[in-house]
């Protein structure tokens, strides 16, 4: 990673980045900073690519900064530790995920709920990403990483992970009750192996009956295939849906569940699309049914995620490239095709 040629030269790391909204991934040689305050460095040996992360390399999002070093799926060691950083050591081994920090001022946090700051600080958004061989974090961001789990294993669960997790454990379900998770990729595989390790009845929806047997493999009592007949009464036909967990970014699928739900049963929407759900006021108001969006989770859920997951085996599904293989990695994520998360290493 870092260049020791002599102590007159900067020490330097290899950081894939993107100089303009839309281009491609280089890979660039930066000099490796110093954690500041509050901060530490931490030596990246994995870092998720997730399909959010083509909202930053677009500028999707307000005020992203160019050159961009984008990621926020990071596994790693932690490297250096700034001054006034308690409870963390060099060596440790850590995650951070889409929640890389948060102000502290606004209501939100004010309020306890750092993960709806209004100022949240994403990795490879607010600060440089793990698309890297370092990155510097607040130490607030940090999770501790289960020895059973690898860096490749923990990397995707600082998104995918903990938002499939924590939108299950603070749903309305109960252990026993019908569970659906819509969407097999990237969060859906997640959701499902969560789902039935929480002792809830699985339900995999996707699309194509060639989806069943991966479904049934990672824990799901049923499955439905979206594109042989009506989806709500399917769930129906099962008791009724207590919740749904939307993974997969269809506003079309989302609405197809809504009246597959039961009294009570919540619609949770975790898949980001612009298109709007279609829902009518006859379809709630009877059922008492909602539709609730959810996202990630702060370090803290991080952690709890990770650490379930090394009690109950849930694991998430890689395909691993090498940082110099960025460009690739990136591709076949937006694709569709990986199976099921692709992660960068660093050989570190």
């Amino acid at each position: 990673m870092m260049s020791t040629e002599t102590s007159a030269k900067p020490l330097t790391f290899r950081a894939a980045q993107v100089t303009e909204a839309g281009g491609p991934f280089s890979v660039v040689e930066r000099e490796l900073p110093e954690p500041h305050p509050g901060h530490v460095r931490l030596t990246v040996e994995a870092c998720g690519v997730c399909r959010s992360d083509s909202a930053f390399v677009n500028a999707a999002f307000p005020h992203v900064p160019f050159p961009l070093v984008t990621g926020h799926e990071i596994a790693g060691r932690i490297d250096a530790v700034g001054d006034g950083v308690e409870g963390w050591d060099a060596g440790d081994r850590v995650a951070v995920g889409w929640f890389g920090g948060n102000c502290g001022a606004c209501l939100a946090c004010r309020e306890g709920d750092f993960i709806h700051c209004t100022r949240i600080q994403v990795p490879g958004w607010a600060y440089p990403g793990g698309y890297a061989e370092a990155v510097v974090v607040p130490a607030s961001a940090l999770a501790r990483i289960p020895d059973e789990i690898t860096a490749v294993e923990a990397a995707p669960m600082g998104c995918a992970g903990v938002t499939t997790f924590n939108a299950l454990r603070r749903s309305p379900a109960k252990p026993g009750d019908l569970v659906a998770v819509l969407g097999l990729g990237g969060l859906g595989h997640l959701g499902v192996q969560f789902a039935a390790k929480l002792g809830f009845e699985t339900v995999s929806i996707a699309r194509g009956e060639d989806k069943a047997e991966a479904a049934k493999s990672f824990g799901a009592h049923h499955y439905i295939d979206g594109n042989a007949g009506d989806v709500a009464d399917r769930l129906q036909a099962l008791g009724g849906a207590k919740v749904v967990l939307a993974t997969a970014a269809s506003s079309e699928a989302m609405s197809a569940t809504i009246d597959g739900l039961r009294h009570n049963g919540e619609l949770i929407v975790l898949g980001a699309t612009p298109e709007p759900i279609q829902v009518s006021p006859f379809q709630l108001i009877a059922t008492s049914r909602t539709v609730h969006g959810h996202p990630s989770g702060t370090a803290r859920d991080v952690e709890e995620t990770l650490r379930f997951a090394a009690l109950t085996g849930v694991r998430p599904m890689t395909e691993t490239r090498p940082l110099d293989e960025v460009e690739a990695a990136y591709k076949r994520m937006l694709s569709g095709d990986a199976r099921y998360r692709m992660v960068l290493t660093t050989g570190m």
